[in-house]
């Protein structure tokens, strides 16, 4: 089984590009699905997850071109096969639940697995559902002797007004795309804000939707009755920012940032100043350098967008093993989402938790041990903590972390990271 070694590495230095965003693409590219005309998306990451969207876009009769040199993605469904996607397909990943509004929209009909994804949470697609019975359509739950179905079907949909109970990313994403198409008007209410949705907007309306307010918590769509394809860059992914953010501090480095949208990390770039480091931000460029500092405790909190992101908790809970004080990590959005504190203790972190509280006493120095990547981002901390621990750390089941990082190792040997990949 492939696995990371990392060994303690010094102060990382040096500059890198941020890749286009994982959680913006997969939807993009479910989106492509509304049309029967070709799209194109540059910036495409290269990874696990792309891979699957690519297959579950292909399994409903999609023809798809993914051109790694380049980074750039071709899409094209003038003839859709099936009602929706193989279920093995549907269990590797949470988004391809957001195929289902694109062929409901289409269709008029779709059916899918319940998704998998990350273990941190239940994250139900309740909200989806809801809001696809609100703009028409009638969901039927079904079960065979392997898996869980869901499936939608409308002979005609129609505008609503559709208030969120949570403002899920997903949720939103998938009933802007079936409102697009939707007779009339809709509105969501409560929606999600972050930079992803209003990235799918942007594609949207290139496609010829009526989409405003995007980016705030009422989005309005205005439905049309066909769209036609289009070509768009994906916007920089923020995670791999704060992830490459983290990663300078907690080694006392430097590292510069291209392809970066600081307004996008915002509450990254506060809680790292906040924690002594310095943060130089430009129109395209971030540039943080720990170099000589002395970090200090401070508390998180995450919240949906923009507020600080879950995505950053795990990597953050390292950085402040490094600070000097009492740290306290409050996380509001996933139920589960401390199984990297067992993995953190095992290099000797002493991280105490309760519910959704997290209490870190810093600094800790860490020891080298072996540890598995219980999730994506737990894993891009397990790295971060090897990086500064002393002695040699082993970690497995990678595949996590290669669903959401591309050229992970390449780009952090090239900061000067002591890392690589065995077996």
């Amino acid at each position: 089984m492939a696995k990371y070694i990392v060994e303690n590495s010094g102060p990382l230095e040096g500059t890198l590009t941020i890749s286009g965003s994982k959680n913006a693409v997969l939807p993009l590219m479910a989106a492509s699905v509304l049309t029967d005309e070709k799209c194109v998306i540059c910036d495409t990451p290269a990874l696990r997850d792309v891979d699957v969207m690519c297959a579950l876009i292909g399994s409903i009769g999609g023809s798809v071109q993914f051109h790694e040199q380049t980074n750039q993605v071709e899409l094209e469904t003038r003839n859709i096969l099936l009602e929706g996607a193989p279920s093995e397909l549907a269990q590797k990943m949470r988004a391809s639940v957001l195929i289902m509004g694109p062929l409901l929209a289409r269709t008029g009909k779709a059916k899918i697995a319940l998704p998998g994804g990350c273990a941190i949470g239940a994250r139900p697609i309740d909200l989806h559902l809801k809001g696809f019975q609100a703009l028409g359509a009638e969901v039927i739950m079904k079960q065979d002797a392997n898996f869980d179905y869901v499936e939608a079907r409308a002979q005609k949909l129609v505008g609503s007004d559709i208030y969120l109970d949570f403002p899920s990313v997903g949720a939103t994403e998938n009933l802007m795309m079936v409102a697009c198409m939707a007779q009339g008007v809709s509105t969501i209410q409560n929606a999600a804000e972050e930079p992803e949705i209003v990235d799918l907007a942007n594609f949207l309306n290139k496609m010829g939707a009526r989409v405003k307010g995007a980016g705030t918590d009422t989005i309005r769509i205005e439905g049309v009755p066909k769209l036609k394809g289009t070509k768009h860059v994906v916007i920089p992914d923020r995670i791999e920012t704060g992830t490459f953010m983290a990663a300078a501090a907690i080694t006392r480095g430097r590292i510069k940032l291209e392809n970066a949208v600081a307004d996008h990390v915002r509450p990254v770039i506060l809680k790292l100043r906040e924690c002594g480091v310095a943060v130089e931000e430009d129109d395209d460029f971030i540039v943080v350098d720990a170099r000589g500092s002395q970090l200090k405790a401070t508390n998180i909190k995450t919240l949906p967008y923009p507020g600080f992101p879950t995505d950053m908790q795990s990597q953050f809970m390292t950085l402040l093993l490094t600070a000097k004080g009492k740290s306290t990590i409050i996380e509001t959005v996933f139920e589960n989402r401390f199984m990297h504190v067992a993995q953190l203790n095992k290099m000797g972190a002493r991280i105490k938790y309760e519910d959704r509280r997290a209490s870190i006493e810093g600094p800790k120095q860490l020891k080298g041990a072996k540890v598995s990547a219980t999730d994506l981002r737990a894993g891009a901390a397990l790295v971060l903590a090897g990086l500064a621990a002393s002695g040699t750390t082993e970690i497995d089941e990678i595949y996590h972390i290669e669903r959401g990082y591309e050229r992970f190792i390449e780009k952090m040997r090239a900061v000067g990271a002591n890392i690589r990949m065995e077996g």
